[in-house]
C-alpha cells in the first residue's frame, strides 16, 4: 500500500458505498468554495460524503469521479443541487430573541416616535433558510408599528438553497415548529390547516405581504439598492474564511447608512474583518 492509499484508508475508516478519495474531496471543496464562499475543512469530509452520496444514488452514478463529470458538463443544473446539499439550514422562530427585541426597541419604536415623513423601512434577512427568521421579523414589525398600512415596509429574505426558499415562500409549518410561538401569535399570524403531515399552520397574508423571497449567492453582486435599516446575517459567515468575510462585509456596508444595524450569529464576529461597524454587544453592530 502506498502512502497515499494509506492516508486515504485512515481518512475513510468505515466501508463506504462509494469510494471517496482525497482527490474527490479536494476537488469538491474547492468547487464549493469557489461557488459559495463556504470553506470546508478536513473535519467536514464525512458531512460532504454523506450529503453527496445521496446525489450519486439519485443520479444512478457509481463513483464520485462520475459525479464530478456531471458537475462539469450538465450546464449547471447539478451545481444547484450541490449547493443545496452542502448548505446547512438550522433555524427557528425568534431564534436569539434578544435580536428581535433590540430591533423593536432601537429601530422600530424610535421610528414611530420620530414620525418619519417617508415611513420607509427596509430589512434584509440574509440566509433566511426555511423562512422562520423572516416571518419573525415581520411579526415584530406588525406588533410594533401602528397603522401599518401607512408604512412602506419591505423585508427581503434571501438564501442560496432553492429548496428551503420554496418551503419558506409556502409559509406552512408543522405544529412542532410553531409551538414556541404561543397561542396569541399563532391565532393572530397563522391559519390552522390539515395536511398530509398532520396539523399545520400557514402564515397569514398580512405577514406574507411584507416579505419577498429571492435566491441569492452572497459571492455574487448584491442587487438590492438600500439603504437597509437592519440586516440579519446570522450564522452565515461562520462558514466563510476571513478573506471571504472581509470582501462580503465591504459590499454589505455600502447598503447601510451610519447608524443602521447589522445582526450576526452568536458565534460570529467582525473582529479584524470590518472597520465599517462598531459592536454594540450581543453580536449587534452599528454602521459607522
Amino acid at each position: 500500500m502506498s502512502f497515499t492509499q494509506l492516508r486515504e484508508a485512515l481518512a475513510n475508516p468505515r466501508a463506504r458505498e462509494f469510494a471517496f478519495g482525497n482527490e474527490d474531496f479536494d476537488a469538491l471543496r474547492h468547487l464549493v468554495k469557489q461557488l459559495t464562499g463556504i470553506n470546508l475543512s478536513d473535519q467536514k469530509r464525512e458531512l460532504v460524503y454523506g450529503r453527496l452520496a445521496r446525489r450519486l444514488r439519485t443520479l444512478g452514478l457509481r463513483t464520485f469521479a462520475e459525479y464530478r463529470d456531471v458537475l462539469a458538463g450538465d450546464g449547471g443544473r447539478e451545481i444547484a443541487e450541490l449547493c443545496n446539499a452542502i448548505t446547512t439550514n438550522l433555524t427557528a422562530f425568534f431564534r436569539e430573541n434578544h435580536h428581535f427585541e433590540y430591533l423593536r426597541e432601537q429601530v422600530l419604536k424610535p421610528l414611530t416616535a420620530e414620525h418619519a415623513p417617508t415611513r420607509r423601512l427596509r430589512i434584509w434577512s440574509a440566509g433566511c433558510s426555511t423562512g422562520e427568521e423572516a416571518y419573525s421579523l415581520a411579526m415584530t414589525v406588525v406588533e410594533t408599528l401602528p397603522d401599518l398600512r401607512r408604512w412602506d415596509v419591505k423585508i427581503l429574505a434571501t438564501d442560496l438553497d432553492s429548496d428551503v426558499l420554496e418551503r419558506a415562500s409556502r409559509g406552512v409549518y408543522t405544529a412542532d415548529r410553531v409551538r414556541a410561538l404561543g397561542p396569541q401569535r399563532l391565532s393572530r399570524f397563522f391559519v390552522e390547516r390539515r395536511a398530509r403531515e398532520g396539523l399545520c399552520y400557514e402564515v397569514s397574508p398580512e405577514l406574507a405581504s411584507l416579505i419577498t423571497f429571492k435566491q441569492l449567492n452572497l459571492m455574487h453582486h448584491l442587487p438590492m439598492k438600500g439603504p437597509l435599516e437592519a440586516i440579519f446575517c446570522r450564522n452565515v459567515v461562520i462558514y466563510f474564511d476571513k478573506d471571504t468575510q472581509r470582501e462580503l462585509f465591504a459590499r454589505v456596508a455600502h447598503l447601510q447608512r451610519p447608524g443602521d444595524l447589522l445582526f450576526l450569529g452568536h458565534s460570529e464576529s467582525l473582529f479584524k474583518v470590518s472597520e465599517s461597524y462598531v459592536p454594540l454587544g450581543k453580536t449587534v453592530y452599528r454602521r459607522t
